[in-house]
């Protein structure tokens, strides 16, 4: 899967190659609704000799219009890191996904300009496929009914493809959210087909969980972590969970992690995913994992963070998470 910033790279393979077959959206979480379109998308184009295009935005329009509007708060949290996100389209076996930087110059553009500028001048559409609440250009103007009178007009395909559904469920992100928010970890599964995971490279923290713990152990390394920091200041999962780390060891390592801001020892309100791994394959060294790039499973929410009233309190709290974690996975 080829990445594109922009439109410039795309226009000359999309003239060399015949057009493009193409489908817009933000795309956060690569739900199963998500999955289902992508398969229609990559069926559409293989009949025509195409490649199959996925056009997202960075950063979301929600959150630029949040923020525009001095309201952070109003953007909606976000279920996947873009690496997350752009490792699941490729999954889904997407040709190129070009991300196209959402800012005032695309905000204002009429849908009469977005399509004749963005889709037919700038990524040579020949088919383009589109959600049931799809809406696009200045002011969410545009609609499928205007996609697909335009497209007939200057001659290229529109579908529109319907909601998707798991057990009488519509599949959507605000679902994902939702379940994630309320810590239904099973349920985020099954709408998202696979087990809400996250993705990153190890990086150094400030070291305090090696002496957390150390004498509590009786090991003499604390409660080290794996630490990654989070792109995005409003994750959509947060609190302490049981976890497994993939990307190691051959097989997935038994962890609890906590994902959030650390109210206890940072005010900084930085977001960072902290994992412990209940138990260190002594082979990779204790330096080993830094740097490496590693998958956490969040697989069971045990609670929200908290704010302990010392450090100790802080130790006896992770002590109690690490008893349960090793309960859940009986050992």
């Amino acid at each position: 899967m080829q990445i594109h910033r922009g439109l410039s790279s795309l226009a000359t393979l999309a003239l060399a190659q015949g057009g493009t077959a193409l489908t817009i959206g933000n795309f956060d979480g690569v739900h199963r609704g998500h999955q289902a379109m992508l398969a229609l998308l990559r069926s559409e184009a293989r009949h025509r000799g195409v490649p199959s295009c996925v056009l997202t935005f960075e950063p979301h329009p929600r959150d630029f219009f949040a923020r525009r509007a001095g309201k952070p708060e109003l953007a909606p949290a976000r279920i996947s890191t873009l690496r997350d996100q752009l490792d699941e389209l490729e999954r889904c076996g997407i040709d190129h996904v070009i991300l196209l930087r959402f800012d005032d110059r695309i905000a204002s553009l009429p849908p009469a300009d977005f399509v004749a500028h963005v889709l037919v001048k700038g990524l040579g559409v020949r088919y383009v496929l589109v959600g049931d609440d799809f809406r696009f250009g200045a002011k969410r103007a545009g609609d499928y009914a205007m996609l697909d009178a335009t497209g007939s007009a200057l001659g290229f395909d529109v579908a529109r493809m319907m909601s998707y559904e798991v057990h009488g469920l519509r599949v959507s992100s605000s679902a994902v959210r939702e379940a994630l928010a309320s810590g239904d970890m099973g349920k985020a599964a099954s709408l998202l087909g696979r087990p809400y995971s996250v993705s990153g490279r190890v990086a150094h923290g400030s070291k305090l969980g090696r002496e957390l713990g150390a004498t509590r152990s009786g090991a003499g390394d604390g409660f080290r972590t794996l630490n990654l920091r989070m792109p995005d200041a409003r994750p959509a999962a947060a609190g302490i969970f049981v976890s497994r780390v993939h990307g190691l060891t051959p097989f997935p390592l038994p962890a609890v992690s906590s994902l959030g801001v650390r109210p206890t020892i940072e005010k900084a309100g930085r977001v960072l995913l902290e994992t412990h791994c209940l138990s260190w394959p002594e082979p990779l060294g204790r330096e080993a994992a830094y740097g490496k790039l590693i998958t956490v499973e969040l697989m069971h929410w045990l609670h929200a963070e908290r704010k302990y009233e010392s450090l100790d309190a802080l130790q006896a709290g992770i002590a109690a998470d690490v008893i349960d974690a090793r309960e859940y996975f009986e050992i």
